[in-house]
C-alpha cells in the first residue's frame, strides 16, 4: 500500500511516493510564490497529480495523500489560516487536495509533521519529549510531548521564531521587533551581513565560511546568530524541561561551527540546571515530507491524522 506525500515550502515543493514506509520516489518543485496564492494552490495540485501518476506507474493507485504545510494552520478543519510565504489565508487545503485527486487526506503543520518523522524515524528516537527546531529562512520549533506534536489551543504553538529575544530589535515579518528569526534565521544572517558590510547579497553559508576564516565582521554576526538561539532554546527549556533538543535546518549542517558554541552557550544560560541533549536531526530536508506520509498512513490506520 502506498501513500503521496507534498511538503509545501515558500521555495519548494517537496513530494515524495511512500511505499510500506519507504520512500521509493521523490521530487521537488519551485513554488514560485510570487505568481500568487491561486497559482501556488494550482501548483500544489499538479504537483499531487505527478505523485499519483508515479504511484499508477508503480503498480497502484496510492490509498491516501498528506500535506503539510508552513504557517499558522488549523488541522482540525485542514486549513491553512496564514501562510505567509504562500500568500494564503484561510485556504481549506485538505478539501481542495482532497477533492482534486478523490483520496482521503491529512493535513499538518510542516514543522510538527517533521518533528513526528524524527520521533518515529529519526534523531528522536526512543525520547518521548523534545523539541525538534529547523532553523532555515525561518524559524519554528515542535514540540513533542508524549510522543505527539502539541498543537496549543489553536493549533499555533511552537513559533519560537518569534519569541522576543532583542526588545527594539530589527522588525520582523511578523510586525514585532526583535524576534529570534531576525537574528538568527539563515536569512536573518545573510541580511545582517549585507547591510554590515555594504557588499552584494551572500548566503548564511558564506557568512559561516567567512567567520572560520577568520573575518571579524562575519565572526560577530554569527556569533550574535549562536547566542540568539541560545536564549529562545533556554527559554524552551526551562518551560518545557525536554530531553533532547534536534536541531535541523541548513544551519544544522554547519557542523562544529554551530552546535558545540551552540551547545556552550546554551549551557551557560542554564545556570540552575543541566542542559538538555543538543543534537543535529538525522532526516534533513526529507523530515517534512516523510512526515506527511506519516500523518497519511495514520489517517488510514485509524489514528487520526
Amino acid at each position: 500500500m502506498s501513500v503521496v506525500a507534498l511538503d509545501v515550502g515558500g521555495t519548494h515543493i517537496k513530494g515524495a511516493v511512500v511505499e510500506n514506509g519507504e520512500p521509493v520516489e521523490t521530487e521537488q518543485w519551485h513554488t514560485r510564490a510570487e505568481r500568487g496564492p491561486d497559482a501556488v494552490l494550482d501548483t500544489v495540485l499538479r504537483c499531487a497529480d505527478e505523485l499519483v501518476a508515479r504511484a499508477v506507474r508503480r503498480g497502484a493507485k496510492p490509498a491516501a495523500a498528506g500535506v503539510v504545510v508552513p504557517g499558522l494552520v488549523d488541522e482540525a478543519s485542514g486549513t491553512a489560516v496564514l501562510a505567509a510565504n504562500l500568500g494564503w489565508r484561510e485556504l481549506p487545503v485538505r478539501r481542495w487536495v482532497a477533492e482534486h485527486l478523490d483520496l482521503p487526506v491529512a493535513f499538518g503543520h510542516d514543522v510538527r509533521a517533521g518533528g513526528v518523522a524524527e520521533a518515529r524515524l529519526g534523531a528522536g528516537r526512543g525520547c518521548a519529549d523534545f523539541v525538534f527546531v529547523p532553523v532555515g529562512t525561518g524559524i519554528a520549533a515542535a514540540l513533542m510531548l508524549g510522543g505527539r506534536p502539541f498543537a496549543g489551543d489553536r493549533g499555533f504553538a511552537g513559533e519560537l521564531g518569534h519569541l522576543v529575544v532583542r526588545p527594539g530589535g530589527d522588525r520582523c515579518a511578523c510586525g514585532n521587533r526583535g524576534c529570534l528569526e531576525t537574528l538568527a534565521s539563515a536569512s536573518a544572517i545573510a541580511r545582517r551581513y549585507a547591510l554590515a558590510s555594504g557588499g552584494p547579497a551572500v548566503s548564511a553559508k558564506d557568512v559561516r565560511a567567512r567567520a572560520e576564516a577568520g573575518e571579524r565582521l562575519a565572526g560577530r554576526i554569527w556569533t550574535e546568530a549562536v547566542e540568539a538561539l541560545a536564549d529562545g532554546l533556554a527559554a524552551l527549556t526551562a518551560l518545557l524541561d525536554p530531553g533532547r533538543l534536534v536541531i535541523g535546518g541548513g544551519l544544522a549542517e554547519a557542523g562544529e561551527a554551530f552546535l558545540p558554541p551552540l551547545r556552550t552557550a546554551l549551557a551557560e544560560r542554564l545556570t540552575f540546571r543541566p542542559a538538555p541533549l543538543l543534537v543535529t536531526a538525522e532526516l534533513g530536508h526529507r523530515a517534512g515530507s516523510l512526515g506527511a506520509a506519516l500523518l497519511a498512513q495514520d489517517l488510514l490506520d485509524g489514528g487520526g491524522a
